[in-house]
């Protein structure tokens, strides 16, 4: 007879299954195994750095670099607790680990509209294939969805409990309905075959090693301003969005990881800005000469998006630290440094 579990949030589903035996042996001291798909990205990286400066973990990274950097991890590389593998996660991974932090998918317009047809593959196939792999070792899984599943939302703040407002056939579906799916595959597995899963659903994000020209708001007007172009808004300037500095928005992650709750849970500062008061933020912060003009929006871009963080306060004992006062001049400062460095490799030789 199947034994079944029921879990924090009342969901029954299988007993899990059980971890490598070395995980209970009396005679080994094993670090905790930690794989970390996409963590060459931004998040995924700084990530790996909360998970390698413990100490007691582990972690391998698997990336195929369409949007991240080995410049990223280059801190870690060659050191003896850490992998790197050049991996796509729509091709099987077969490796042994103890958890599963899936981060894998481009997030940035820029790229997921680039290929589109690769974002939904890397979404559904890329989720399956680590699904598969927490159920062959016992692995816990995590799965970083997005606020994107909430769509333009007719619901405000969002709560998890809210279904959204997608469309199912525009030129950002790819990514919002492919992170949707990914959710529902997380659940399903979690029901049918008890793997233990925690989701995430992430808003706006921005610090250091956020690529320069990804196409997100906040990386966009830092870039523009610091190299002496007008911001662009987009029309008409006064959609919001939630802004959380990434070492906050890690420290949520490792919390729901190591905790009791399955998810969906909201992680993101719910401190709401106009794309105009942003603006106005990134030229008194960081450049006052700077200045902005109102262009075209993008098709399906939501008026309003803000998290409700009850649940993450609550079940996670988690809200972020870093206002955006003060994460806008650090994720600046790093800007900075890498446009240097890029010019600076721009200058011819010395005949």
């Amino acid at each position: 007879m199947e034994s079944k579990a029921t879990n924090c949030d009342g969901i029954i589903a299988k007993a899990p299954p059980a971890p490598s035996p070395l995980r209970m042996s009396k005679f080994t001291t094993a670090k905790m195994r930690i794989l970390v798909t996409g963590g060459a990205g931004f998040i995924g990286s700084h990530l790996v750095d909360r998970l390698m400066e413990s100490g007691t973990n582990e972690v391998i990274v698997a990336d195929n670099f369409f949007s991240g950097s080995k410049d990223n991890l280059k801190r870690w590389i060659g050191h003896p607790n850490f992998e790197l593998i050049r991996h796509d996660v729509t091709e099987t991974l077969l490796v042994e680990v103890d958890q599963i932090y899936h981060l894998a998918c481009p997030a940035s317009p820029i790229f997921y509209k680039y290929n589109p047809v690769k974002t939904i593959k890397t979404n559904v196939m890329g989720t399956l294939n680590m699904l598969g792999l927490a159920k062959r070792v016992g692995a816990r899984i995590l799965l970083t969805s997005t606020s994107e599943v909430y769509g333009d939302p007719l619901e405000h703040p969002q709560t998890e409990e809210y279904w959204g407002n997608v469309n199912p056939i525009g030129v950002r579906s790819c990514y919002d309905e492919g992170k949707r799916v990914a959710e529902t595959l997380m659940f399903d597995y979690h029901r049918q075959h008890g793997i233990e899963i925690r989701v995430a659903r992430i808003f706006n994000t921005y610090g250091p090693r956020m690529n320069i020209d990804d196409g997100r708001v906040v990386s966009n007007f830092i870039a523009q301003a610091l190299r002496g172009e007008v911001m662009t808004v987009q029309a008409p300037g006064t959609q919001t969005r939630s802004f959380c500095y990434v070492s906050d928005m890690v420290d949520g992650l490792f919390r729901l990881m190591n905790g009791d709750n399955t998810g969906p849970i909201n992680l993101g500062n719910p401190g709401e800005f106009t794309m105009l008061e942003l603006a106005e933020s990134v030229k008194k912060l960081i450049e006052p000469s700077a200045t902005y003009r109102i262009v075209e929006n993008t098709p399906d871009d939501p008026r309003k998006r803000k998290p409700d963080i009850s649940k993450a306060i609550k079940l996670l004992g988690w809200q972020p630290k870093i206002t955006l006062q003060e994460g806008l001049p650090l994720m600046a400062a790093d800007f900075r440094e890498r446009l240097k460095n890029f010019k600076s490799s721009e200058q011819p030789l010395e005949a």
